[in-house]
């Protein structure tokens, strides 16, 4: 029971607010020592006990020195520098002003152009916090100026900001490359699907809301200009993100280069992007390069806690007793699955995906093997889930990104009630992934 107690003990400090890695690595030394007490008793000594805790972590250096040489791991901070200066080159500005001239004249038409804007950043960049407060920072201003429902503004900009969660090139879907052992590629293209249709349903219910409610979404008053003239800025403005996300999705999906790669090719992208801008230089490198070291760091700093944790829960054989209760549930597979992701998407209430990664997904994935579960459908599932965590009330990442940027007249309630469409709209397609994962082309 050891290795349980330990479990709950880490998400309880998790949830009260203590550092990740530390959490981890804290709770390993002394459920750690613990074990090794209790397995050396009735001869409790401090050499026996010592000999034993060692023993335990006996394959810590060579676990972390694995991490450090991870090739699939390299691609985080390669994406997220790449994310970091296209929000500095302050392409989702030009993005919307562009989108807006084109869709403004139709009722929802800011709002829809939020979603596409939302897209094309989460197929450029895959960082969720920037891409929630970019457009939080741009679009809320404009939709509240020309009188937009402050639910809808606040539940259009959280949906649209976390489409980076599931749509390549994703951190989320790196990583669980990484746990998985599944080629971060054929994740990559396994997600755009499931991504697309949750844009698709976002668009069609912002159409029909504005539609059948007239006052929620009105239209914009009409631009000067021709129509072809504003579809040539729009283009213009358009292409190069576009450029990038074909250099980048493209790459992989042919075979041409690596994720790791292709995060190369990106991060050299963005910057010829900054420079086509004029927003290129110095201090912009500097800075991105310091915000990616930090977080860099952050995530391999849990990677390492987490693996600390895996050892010593492993050790305690608590592993043996999840297993023996989830394979013997009464529907396996189904009854599972909806354990699986009730658990997740209660604990996306309270902490972040990177400790539900590497807390949860490892002792759930040993699980889903022996039940016969495919990797690749589960790890979408996963996702899918993680990325709805982003948006639930009352501690949602995108909520918090979100009202650090709205005026004063825009209250948390607004936010709450306007994301909840959005997030039945996710369990709507959580849901039909998991009943028909072959329309999705998830098993075979």
């Amino acid at each position: 029971m050891i290795g349980l107690i330990m479990f709950c003990a880490a998400l309880l400090l998790l949830a009260i607010g203590y550092p990740v890695g530390f959490t981890f690595g804290s709770v390993s030394i002394f459920f750690g020592i613990l074990a090794a007490v209790v397995e050396v008793a009735p001869d409790i000594t401090l050499a026996a006990v010592s000999d034993e805790f060692l023993r335990m972590f006996s394959m810590m250096p060579f676990r972390v020195y694995s991490i450090m040489n991870n090739t699939i791991l390299m691609a985080i901070p390669l994406f997220i520098f790449m994310g970091i200066i296209l929000q500095k080159s302050q392409l989702a500005e030009k993005l919307l002003e562009s989108m807006g001239t084109m869709f403004g004249k139709v009722r929802g038409g800011i709002a829809v152009s939020t979603i596409l804007v939302g897209t094309m950043l989460a197929a450029s960049t895959g960082v969720v916090g920037a891409s929630v407060v970019a457009m939080g920072v741009i679009s809320l201003p404009v939709m509240l100026k020309y009188g937009y429902s402050r639910p809808l503004v606040a539940g259009t900009i959280c949906a649209a900001g976390t489409l980076g969660q599931i749509i390549p090139p994703s951190v989320v879907l790196i990583v669980l490359g990484d746990i998985f052992q599944i080629p971060v590629g054929d994740l990559f293209k396994a997600a755009v699907f499931p991504g697309l249709t949750l844009v698709a349903l976002y668009i069609v219910f912002i159409m029909i809301y504005s539609f059948i409610d007239k006052d929620v979404a009105p239209a914009m008053p009409t631009t000067e200009g021709s129509l072809a003239a504003i579809v040539g800025r729009a283009m213009i403005a358009v292409l190069p993100p576009l450029i990038l996300i074909f250099l980048v999705l493209g790459s992989i999906f042919m075979g041409i280069a690596t994720p790791t790669e292709s995060a190369a090719v990106g991060s050299i992208g963005a910057l010829m992007l900054a420079a086509m801008y004029r927003k290129l230089s110095w201090q912009v490198v500097e800075d991105a390069a310091l915000e990616t070291v930090k977080i860099t760091a952050m995530v391999f700093g849990i990677l390492i806690g987490a693996t600390a944790f895996s050892m010593v829960f492993l050790y305690s054989g608590a592993d043996g007793i999840l297993e023996e209760a989830l394979v013997n549930l009464p529907g396996q597979k189904y009854t599972f699955i909806f354990l699986v992701m009730l658990v997740i998407f209660l604990l996306g209430f309270f902490i972040d995906f990177f400790e539900i990664c590497y807390i949860v997904v490892p002792v759930l994935l040993p699980i889903s093997q022996v039940i016969g579960i495919e990797p690749l459908f589960f790890a979408i599932l996963i996702a899918l889930n993680l990325q709805t965590s982003f948006l639930t009330p009352p501690f949602g990442f995108s909520l918090f990104y979100l009202k650090g940027v709205t005026p004063p007249e825009m209250t948390t309630v607004d936010i709450y009630r306007g994301v909840v469409p959005f997030i039945i709209l996710q369990v709507v397609v959580l849901l039909t992934v998991v009943l028909y994962p072959q329309f999705y082309g998830l098993i075979k």
